[in-house]
């Protein structure tokens, strides 16, 4: 066991990194019969919890890592303990000291690639908006209707580049007055925040404020749930407001409008998948299934396991920068049950959830019987 002061002093630490809510947990175990992480091996937050009540943290230890920050165990605690913040403090203390277990250690060259190149692929600032050209897409000026901010994974992942190009598509056919800010844009820092490094999440979040605000930004149009929750709720500590639209809400606004007519028809079985950050965390569970309600020839199912209760992909917390051994990828079970229920496409609005079940697609034996697709690329399809 690897300790880095005694055990009062280890205490008082954790309780400097946020995680004095800890005290208030009374064991009754809940968060473990809700956590997906039981679902594929042995695993237990209440364990970690009373490890850090008397000081006994293993920094060295990959359990306190395992947390995806789905957020289902906080909305089951009967004391309303922080279970989230009270772990992501644990994270602090780890990256203070440089103690990264084995599957762990790819966040430190994330880390150097936010600060660098203000994404965690390790790409140049200089190409965040080459998955725009050819699409006469705009530079965001001071009095656009919207600012659309893609994310890193947009930007940058090959696959999740559709999802940005439909996306545009889908907004200049509706005729949205809207731009991009390109290279001035940086990661949002939520996933890194939830790896314990507040000082580069605080660094991050400030340069993009000041972007905000030298170009008159108001209205912030995004594509990821991780951007949505970051921009919505931990931007506001920096005393700033913007207003920020998730894509699922201003499509919906769209069509719910009349900008945005569905002419053409998609005849195929569809399951939603809800992501955590966009359903358990703020409460986005209609605007998307609305959506694909209203496309002519798609009949929508639902999976086991969704709305309130939907199952993560895995990829939160920072850990879609992390290894996951193969039978504990949270992803397999997501795409076995949208095969249960008969789905040829398994939809989302997330890239975290788009990675993860494209590669757990891939590596299933049935798994090509299903697509992945974002809902920007089923509408974009009948628009």
């Amino acid at each position: 066991m690897e300790t880095v002061a005694p055990i009062n002093e280890i205490i008082d630490v954790i309780k400097e990194s946020g995680g004095d809510a800890f005290k208030f947990c009374y064991q009754c175990g809940l968060c473990d019969t809700v956590c997906p992480w039981n679902r594929v091996r042995d695993f237990s937050m209440r364990k970690i919890i009373r490890e850090a009540t008397f000081g006994l943290t293993e920094i060295e230890s990959e359990e306190m890592w395992r947390c995806t920050t789905c957020g289902n165990c906080p909305r089951q605690c009967p004391r309303g303990v922080e279970i989230i913040e009270a772990g992501v403090s644990l994270r602090r203390i780890s990256t203070e000291y440089g103690v990264f277990p084995s599957p762990v250690t790819p966040v430190r060259g994330v880390s150097a690639s936010l600060l660098g190149k203000g994404n965690p692929l390790g790409e140049d600032r200089e190409k965040r908006a080459d998955w725009a050209n050819g699409l006469s897409v705009k530079t965001f000026t001071a009095g656009m209707e919207i600012l659309y901010f893609p994310g890193c994974y947009l930007c940058y992942d090959p696959r999740l580049k559709k999802v940005a190009r439909a996306t545009v598509d889908i907004l200049n056919r509706a005729g949205v007055d809207f731009g991009i800010l390109g290279t001035r844009e940086n990661c949002c820092g939520e996933s890194i925040r939830k790896t314990g490094d507040e000082e580069l999440f605080k660094r991050l979040a400030k340069e993009n404020i000041k972007t905000f605000v030298e170009n008159e930004v108001n209205r912030i149009l995004v594509s990821s749930p991780h951007c949505y929750h970051t921009f919505k709720n931990e931007y506001s500590e920096f005393r700033v407001n913007f207003e920020v639209v998730h894509i699922s809400q201003y499509l919906f606004e769209l069509i719910d409008e009349g900008r945005l007519e569905l002419s053409g028809e998609y005849g195929k079985k569809v399951t939603y998948h809800d992501p955590c950050y966009l359903g358990r965390h703020n409460g986005l569970y209609d605007e998307p299934r609305e959506i694909l309600k209203k496309i002519p020839g798609l009949e929508l199912t639902e999976m086991v396991d969704a709305l309130e209760d939907s199952f993560c992909c895995g990829g939160g917390g920072g850990r879609i920068w992390m290894e996951t051994v193969k039978g504990e990828r949270f992803s397999d079970l997501r795409i076995r049950q949208a095969l249960d229920v008969g789905a040829e496409v398994l939809a989302t609005s997330c890239p975290y959830c788009i990675t993860h079940f494209e590669e757990s697609r891939l590596a299933l034996e049935d798994g090509e019987a299903t697509e992945i697709k974002d809902i920007t690329e089923i509408l974009q399809e009948v628009i």
